[in-house]
């Protein structure tokens, strides 16, 4: 698996295949800062170029997933804000949550590409056809992914992800025509 991270050499074939877009948050969709106020009310940051290329993602018919061992009330927010087609939270066994996203979508692991950056994501980098790791993740998960993102997780890596999917896909030129 190293040429794909040491050359950044991504298969279009297998690219081509993936029809669910499945991540973790903390560390991913986010830079994995957690703030808490006096009362206890949890904040995070979410990149807007993240956001918009999940929107552009559901567009181009990608079905999106997003896999949290935290529950928080910003990402409900955030996941219905950007139309999120199945938000699993407080789910530290991620394996079960993986599992129902595949059969709620019937698809294979095969067509799943997820991005993570802990331990707690090798269950699900290990079966997906498209394993992505964030700049910023552990080296144990860098090791199990097909991709390392150039951007840090809640810095793009999200948008990064999505941009290579879809022009592996033929779809990216269409949506940059819309905007111009």
């Amino acid at each position: 698996m190293s040429e794909f991270k040491d050359k950044r050499v991504v298969h279009s074939s297998i690219l081509k295949k993936i029809k669910v877009l499945a991540m973790d948050v903390d560390g991913v969709l986010t830079d994995g800062v957690i703030y808490l106020d006096k009362k206890g009310d949890e904040f995070k940051t979410f990149h807007a170029l993240d956001g918009l290329g999940i929107v552009l993602a559901k567009k181009s018919g990608l079905r999106t997933a997003l896999i949290s061992a935290r529950e928080s009330l910003a990402l409900t927010r955030r996941a219905k804000e950007l139309g999120v087609d199945a938000l699993y939270q407080n789910r530290l066994e991620k394996k079960e949550a993986f599992l129902d996203l595949v059969r709620k979508f019937s698809v294979t692991p095969k067509e799943v590409c997820y991005v993570g950056d802990d331990l707690i994501d090798l269950v699900i980098l290990r079966q997906v056809g498209f394993p992505v790791a964030v700049s910023n993740a552990v080296e144990e998960v860098k090791e199990h992914s097909f991709y390392v993102t150039s951007h840090s997780g809640g810095r793009g890596a999200v948008r990064e992800v999505i941009e290579m999917i879809l022009k592996a896909q033929g779809k990216w030129e269409e949506i940059v025509e819309k905007y111009l």
